[in-house]
């Protein structure tokens, strides 16, 4: 398989580390900085004597060396600083994204496309409009990332394995995300039976804020760890066909009574990228949050010019 990121900063080279040690396939590195991909592929390289991984990783500069790519990671775009919101994203990533889809389009048409850069939903949605895809091979990564957030969170609170928390989230990648407490567990045992509901929705709102506290914490740049194991879950489990249901950031067309929108949602990935949308029965609760969630994206995506 041949996988293309495109940008090469925290994410995108964090990305392919990861990606180089399952050995998913073979990995370009694209930038427009000269000579920086090209960089870290070489120092990529020389670590997989030590890790002992087989695979090819290039560094470019050029989108002719992504031609007929499998997958497409899109990790452009400035990251957000301390102060800024995803919204004041938009207008800056926004071009930036559209050039990147446009040029992909040309040199992989087949390719499957996961978009990375903020403000997600948005960007997604641009991906969509620009690349003329179908929706299976256009999809985000936020819903892996929130939901990896929030097991983070109730583990650390009840001082037990991660492994031990099954928990998602829905909604737009931000203020408005849902985490699923109705559908959280520990071991098999409800959430609401081992955390007061004080202190959960304590760890429902820094999950919401997880992006925000670290990049006030780290002052310069955003979080880049988490986010590209993120891509890698997502990665694996659509290039091994693993038909893994994961939270994704697809286009609804009716699911949820929703229509023409990007949103995080349960969906299937397998080799055709998004096989299947999951719809859950959903609360009163739950289903005003999805809409309001839905109404704030939509609200942002109507910011975007095409």
């Amino acid at each position: 398989m041949k996988i293309t990121i495109i940008g090469a900063g925290n994410v995108g080279a964090t990305t392919a580390q990861i990606l180089s040690e399952k050995e998913l396939g073979d990995i370009i590195l694209l930038d427009v900085v000269e000579d920086m991909p090209q960089g870290k592929a070489l120092d990529l390289k020389q670590a997989s004597p030590i890790y002992n991984y087989y695979g090819n990783i290039y560094g470019t500069n050029s989108y002719d060396d992504t031609a007929k790519s499998d997958m497409v990671i899109v990790t452009s775009g400035l990251p957000r600083k301390p102060g800024m919101t995803r919204e004041d994203l938009v207008k800056i990533n926004g071009d930036i994204v559209k050039s990147v889809v446009e040029q992909t389009v040309k040199k992989s048409p087949d390719a499957i496309i996961i978009m990375v850069s903020n403000p997600l939903d948005a960007m997604t949605y641009i991906a969509y409009k620009v690349s003329g895809f179908p929706k299976e091979r256009i999809m985000g990564m936020a819903g892996v990332l929130d939901s990896s957030r929030l097991k983070t969170f109730i583990a650390m609170e009840l001082n037990v394995s991660v492994e031990n928390i099954q928990a998602f989230v829905l909604g737009g990648h931000g203020d408005t995300m849902i985490p699923m407490i109705r559908y959280t567990n520990v071991a098999g045992i409800p959430v609401t039976e081992l955390i007061p509901k004080d202190k959960l929705d304590a760890i429902i709102q820094r999950t919401r804020d997880g992006g925000v506290e670290i990049v006030n914490l780290l002052k310069k740049g955003s979080a880049f760890y988490a986010p590209a194991s993120s891509v890698v879950e997502m990665v694996d489990a659509i290039l091994r066909d693993k038909k893994k249901i994961l939270p994704c950031t697809v286009l609804c067309k009716g699911e949820y009574g929703l229509n023409d929108i990007f949103l995080g949602l349960p969906v299937k990935l397998g080799r055709k990228g998004v096989e299947q949308i999951i719809e859950i029965t959903l609360t009163k609760e739950e289903s005003d949050g999805l809409n309001n969630s839905a109404n704030a994206v939509r609200e942002l995506c109507h910011t975007v010019q095409l």
